[in-house]
Order: structure tokens, then sequence, then C-alpha cells
């Protein structure tokens, strides 16, 4: 599995010109937009100048409440704790996800609110002849763990299983049928790429049902971690937002 943070929200050149001579403060883009959202329900002040007329209050100070961070940091722990987190739908980020199984986006398609585009294997061929060279396949962790006899174990049958299913693949290919059925014989552990956005609320939702602990089969765990490690990589101030118990 790889993850892959390659895009998120960002304040528009225009914008940013129009608040550069009134900033004094050290800020992250997203950590602005999320303040300005915030503020805008609670003050008088239009959301274009929220930044320009607040920022340094939230920004340049720390924390009144004795933890961590700015007052802005401050202003997050309180607004989450409160539940008004429909403030952090304006946070989008958009990964990269390859090789993942089938049975993942499944599971994953559950969650609502967050935007796929999946690799088709309708256009994208799977034969051992193509460019593809075969359908890859992810083995289940718990597979491993599995041994029936000296002479078999669990590992064994499951990729004699990927064997064969590859192989009918390839018949019925080169028998004529079209990709779009010839693809009804590969199994939910085949690998699939996937580009996934969605906004902070729903990413964090996401990671609260599906992280280490929670029940979750391994595969998805790994998929929530990698998610929060990419989104931490670029925004460390929403460490509090994970670590919270849900």
């Amino acid at each position: 599995m790889n993850v892959q943070l390659i895009a998120n929200t960002q304040l528009s050149d225009s914008y940013r010109k129009h608040i550069e001579s009134d900033i004094q403060f050290d800020y992250n883009e997203r950590a602005a937009i999320a303040l300005t959202a915030i503020r805008t329900c609670y003050s008088a002040n239009p959301p274009s100048e929220i930044l320009s007329l607040e920022g340094n209050k939230y920004f340049g100070y720390k924390a009144t409440d004795g933890k961590s961070g700015t007052e802005a940091d401050r202003l997050f722990r309180h607004i989450t704790g409160s539940g008004h987190t429909s403030t952090l739908e304006h946070l989008n980020y958009t990964f990269a996800i390859e090789g993942v199984s089938r049975a993942l986006m499944g599971q994953l398609t559950r969650h609502r609110h967050l935007s796929f585009s999946i690799q088709s294997m309708r256009y994208v061929p799977m034969s051992t002849d193509s460019k593809s060279k075969g359908f890859n396949y992810v083995v289940p962790e718990k597979v491993d763990e599995r041994e029936f006899s000296e002479m078999q174990t669990a590992r064994d049958i499951f990729e004699a299983a990927m064997e064969y299913a590859q192989g009918a693949y390839d018949q019925l290919r080169a028998a004529g049928l079209p990709q779009e059925d010839a693809r009804a014989v590969i199994p939910q552990a085949a690998t699939t790429n996937i580009v996934l956005t969605g906004n902070l609320r729903s990413l964090l939702e996401f990671y609260n049902k599906r992280k280490p602990g929670k029940g979750a089969q391994y595969e998805i765990t790994q998929l929530a971690e990698g998610i929060k490690s990419e989104i931490l990589g670029v925004d460390e101030w929403l460490t509090p937002y994970f670590e919270e118990k849900q």
C-alpha cells in the first residue's frame, strides 16, 4: 500500500496578497482558513477581513487555556469540544492510494462525503500478457497465521486460488470475452488504485472509526494511519484532533 497526499486547500494568490501587509504572525494556511470559518460565525467582521483584523490576536499569542499552542489552537479546541466541526469541512485533502484490495474499496465506500476515482477493471486489462502483467493481490494478515497441516498452509490455498483466478481470466479473454465480463472472476483480494478527496471533518470521522483498536480489518487500519500521517506531515497542528477518543 502506498498513500500520498497530492493536494490540499490553499489560500488563493489574490487573497494572500490582500492580507500580507497586515500579517505579523506565522500561520499555517489551513489553520488560517479554519480560523476564518470559525470566526465568521461569531464575529461582526466580514470574512475577507478576519485574518487582517483578528489574525494577530489568535496566531500571535499563546493559548489562554493553559494548554499548548496559540490562541488559535485554543479556539480550535473549544470549537471541536462544542461539536461545531462543520467549520472543518472547508479544509480538503486529496490522496493517491495505490495497491489496496477491492475488499478495502468496498469498506471505504461506506463512508459518506468522501469522493473517489477508482481504477476500472472494465478498461484496464488484467491479463498476464497485458501491460499490467496480471492482477496483483493483497494477502490478508491472518492468512499467514494459519497452518492446516504439515503439507498445506492457508497461504498455499490462498495463492492457489489467486493463480486459478488469473488463469480463468486469461482464458476468458483469450476466448474473446470482453474485459468487462471477464473481470467477474477477479477476486476481492485483487489490488486497485484510488484517488480520494475528503474534507477534514469526514476524514477525522473515517479515522476514528477505522483506526487500530476499533475492530476494523488490518488493511483499512493501515490506510487510516497512512492518511493521518500524510495530513500531519503538512498540518501538525491537527495532531490533537487525531488523538481525540471517540
